[in-house]
């Protein structure tokens, strides 16, 4: 097993990192930081000793957390420099079909979420990871994932509806 194996996961690792920062060209860039961090920390890596299938869920899981981490250094320092204002989310551009604008609406809605309930609503609706393998991921207890998964999905089924995004401001705690 080597560092061309982690290539594999870059399709998964894109689709990720787009819904995660909502931009192709900044996700691209998180997917780039992500093989690099993942090149240097090579040797941190240990393949569990299962079946060759086991291995690339381990290794698919490693690199996602690498990507977690990236992206939380991101928006660490994003805020350090400037203040968040929840009120300019992008906003859809031309809608040449009705399905075109419900997903541009949800984009806008994904946008609009706190970055740590992003990440647990992505990571369990559509990568379709478990309660435990998120909370594996993101560091964090598998109660905490549960409660930022409820309150995602609470909040975007709000936005959804068409309700003015709440000013919740959420303090990272170490």
């Amino acid at each position: 097993m080597d560092i061309d194996d982690a290539a594999a996961h870059i399709p998964r690792l894109r689709r990720y990192a787009r819904a995660l920062v909502g931009d192709a060209a900044r996700a691209d860039d998180l997917v780039q930081d992500t093989l690099e961090r993942a090149c240097q920390k090579w040797a941190l890596w240990r393949p569990p000793a299962a079946p060759a299938d086991q291995v690339q869920a381990a290794l698919r899981g490693w690199l996602l957390t690498l990507m977690h981490n990236l992206f939380a250094n991101q928006w660490r320092e994003a805020a350090r420099e400037r203040t968040i204002d929840w009120d300019e989310a992008p906003e859809p551009g031309h809608d040449p079909t009705p399905a075109l604008g419900l997903r541009l609406d949800l984009e806008r809605a994904l946008a609009l979420l706190a970055p740590q309930a992003r990440e647990v609503l992505l990571l369990v609706a559509m990568e379709q990871y478990s309660y435990a393998e998120t909370a594996r991921m993101l560091g964090i207890p598998i109660g905490t994932v549960m409660s930022r998964l409820a309150r995602a999905r609470e909040q975007l089924r709000r936005l959804m509806e068409g309700e003015a995004p709440s000013r919740v401001a959420l303090k990272a705690v170490k």
